[in-house]
């Protein structure tokens, strides 16, 4: 999944994408943890991915408040 892919989605949409992605990383950890091994790739593909829903959610929140504030950052 690219960045540019998730930009075009709603605040709502990501936050559905970022809840599956955690269960997905929880359910490859139990596997880890029972024994059967799952791809080693899989775990780093899986952060990378949260890693970059939650930046684009930072993005569209940083947007929102520039918007509400006209521009201005406050100190």
């Amino acid at each position: 999944m690219e960045a540019k892919e998730l930009r075009t989605k709603s605040a709502a949409e990501l936050a559905d994408e970022l809840v599956k992605l955690r269960k997905e990383q929880f359910a490859l950890r139990m596997q880890r943890a029972t024994g059967q091994a799952p791809k080693p790739d899989q775990f780093g593909k899986v952060r990378r991915n949260i890693a970059r829903v939650k930046t684009v959610l930072r993005e569209v929140s940083v947007d929102a408040t520039q918007a509400a504030t006209g521009g201005v950052r406050k100190k």
